[in-house]
């Protein structure tokens, strides 16, 4: 299992440098970085930072859109940064979320992810696509931009199997992360890929503590998060046709204030229970880390991407680092 780390770029950039290097040097692999331009500071000149201060951590957004950016332009700041990188860039891409409900915009259509990943991808890698019936190309752009797609529903998730290089499934269930993957393989299956070759990350809050009260309360953000996409599943999928460990949990949920979106503490999160809490992300001591991490391994995950952005993320790092990788290693 490789190890990632995602960041709200609502610090400043100086400590998300930072960390960056304290990822890296702990031995995590993935840097990643929201995309909410927004709510939070623009993503892409933060990967150049980081691109420049690192030497072999891939990096990457987690996840953009293709409605709030246009995908020609996705595509060359990326290849750009494959550029400035020496090829270590990566497509994280869903069809929107806080990026486009803080405008009072809906998600894209799964046919717009669809095409806009194929025509990114395209570009990036320095081929000719069609841009609205016009064949466009970059010329300068070369290499590979391995693209990972982010969702929940049976459809989205066929789509990732068909389409993509990974599957991002923002929980850290693996009970669900089994159910998801069904959709990945069939998916994978329906256009003559191996299902093997599609990467599944596990994307998740952590705290590492062995006070589990005060442990959860550090991420009970997250599940709140992942509500927005649950609810968006509930009203386009009849309710027998997804797990109710996924969908029931939101049944008391009042709303949600973008505004405090991924925030530790926030309002939004007064209807998670300690369950869901547990289920969704990782929390306990380092040994209740490791055998999490076991279960996610052999439900078939590949990276765990840490959402470090519920406080003391030195600390996470460092233990991360020093108890939880070198033992899940072992």
């Amino acid at each position: 299992m490789e190890f990632g780390i995602t960041l709200k770029p609502d610090m400043t950039p100086n400590r998300a440098i930072a960390l960056t290097r304290q990822a890296e040097a702990a031995g995590f692999t993935y840097g990643w970085l929201f995309d909410s331009h927004v709510l939070w500071l623009e993503p892409y000149p933060l990967l150049t930072m980081m691109a420049l201060n690192t030497s072999q951590m891939r990096l990457g957004t987690c996840v953009t859109n293709p409605a709030t950016r246009d995908p020609s332009v996705t595509a060359s700041a990326l290849a750009t940064l494959n550029r400035i990188s020496g090829g270590r860039m990566d497509l994280g891409i869903g069809r929107g979320d806080s990026a486009r409900r803080v405008l009072g915009k809906k998600p894209t259509t799964l046919a717009g992810l669809e095409q806009a990943v194929r025509m990114i991808k395209d570009l990036a890698e320095g081929r000719a696509t069609d841009y609205d019936g016009e064949q466009i190309r970059m010329d300068w752009a070369s290499g590979n931009l391995p693209v990972w797609i982010a969702g929940y529903g049976p459809k989205a998730l066929n789509l990732t199997g068909r389409v993509a290089d990974g599957v991002i499934l923002q929980l850290a269930d693996p009970h669900l992360i089994k159910w998801c993957l069904q959709f990945v393989h069939e998916g994978a299956r329906q256009a003559g890929r191996d299902p093997k070759s599609i990467k599944v990350m596990s994307a998740a809050a952590v705290w590492v503590s062995d006070d589990l009260n005060a442990a959860r309360e550090h991420v009970r953000w997250f599940p709140a998060l992942v509500s927005n996409h649950v609810m968006d599943l509930i009203n386009r999928y009849d309710p027998a046709e997804l797990p109710p460990e996924l969908t029931t949990y939101v049944r008391n949920r009042a709303g949600y204030d973008y505004h405090h979106h991924a925030e530790v503490g926030s309002s939004n999160a007064q209807f998670v229970s300690d369950e869901v809490t547990d289920r969704f992300c990782i929390v306990g001591s380092p040994e209740a880390h490791v055998r999490k991490l076991q279960e996610l391994a052999d439900a078939g995950v590949d990276q765990f991407n840490i959402y470090l952005m519920s406080g003391d993320e030195e600390g996470t790092l460092e233990a991360y680092g020093r108890d939880i990788m070198p033992a899940l290693a072992k």
